[in-house]
């Protein structure tokens, strides 16, 4: 059988590279590729577009097995109708605009999707869902961000009866980098928290196989979400590639 595609979105970053000084790149942690490839899949990064709708979404999506949309940056407040918090990073409309497109699209391809800090944030907005903007300022503390620029890890506890937990068992530890969260998730079933109350996973309690996770599973060793995403890119629906109703 021909390896699966797993089309992983990524940032777009002004970088550093001599002689080069803040030239626009295509820029995703390669830890995302190496578990996607450690997986059996092929990794394929889709950068941003400015203009991305539904067809753009169509298009890239025909061409892949599975879909990861990786961390990054907040989401803009008003994809879910709400001002900006103070604390809020300076939005990436084209990356929210793209992401939240394929979110979309890939609801309607039954396509599997692991969504990842952001991602999970995307997938809940995009189904009408709203994001707790700042946790500190909800938990009163800072667990999910302790200090800048690096990983830590808490626990996490899953619960009974959901995909996560049949995957991953009623508790576990892995690293987290966040300040913001998910606050309402319609159509999702909650299936993991933090110690704190943090929703650290969703899931879709009918697609094929549609998750998030609050949690950065690219910088585990644990490889058993891969692993179950790419399970799930090697059963291809006929004719998806070929489809009109989108």
């Amino acid at each position: 059988m021909t390896a699966p595609v797993i089309g992983i979105t990524c940032y777009l970053e002004a970088v550093d590279r001599d002689p080069w000084r803040g030239q626009r790149s295509v820029v995703l942690p390669e830890r995302y590729a190496a578990h996607v490839d450690a997986a059996g899949a092929v990794p394929l990064i889709v950068p941003p577009v400015p203009d991305a709708d539904e067809a753009w979404a169509a298009t890239v999506l025909r061409r892949v097995d599975a879909l990861v949309l990786a961390g990054g940056a907040d989401l803009a407040a008003d994809h879910y109708g709400e001002q900006p918090d103070s604390h809020a990073q300076e939005p990436r409309h084209d990356r929210d605009s793209s992401e939240l497109a394929l979110a979309r699209v890939s609801e309607r391809l039954d396509l599997p999707v692991l969504g990842i800090c952001r991602g999970m944030q995307v997938l809940v907005v995009e189904a009408g869902g709203t994001l707790v903007q700042h946790l500190p300022d909800v938990v009163d503390s800072d667990l999910h961000l302790p200090v800048a620029g690096e990983w830590h890890e808490h626990a996490i506890r899953t619960v009974p009866g959901t995909r996560i937990a049949d995957l991953l068992g009623d508790t576990f530890s892995a690293p987290t980098y966040h300040h913001q969260a998910v606050a309402t998730a319609p159509g999702f079933t909650v299936s993991a928290h933090a110690p704190d109350g943090t929703v650290e996973a969703v899931e879709h309690p009918t697609a094929r196989w549609r998750i998030g996770v609050q949690w950065h599973p690219e910088e585990a060793a644990d490889p058993r979400l891969f692993e179950a995403l790419v399970s799930k890119a090697q059963v291809r629906p006929a004719d998806r590639r070929s489809a009109s109703s989108i």
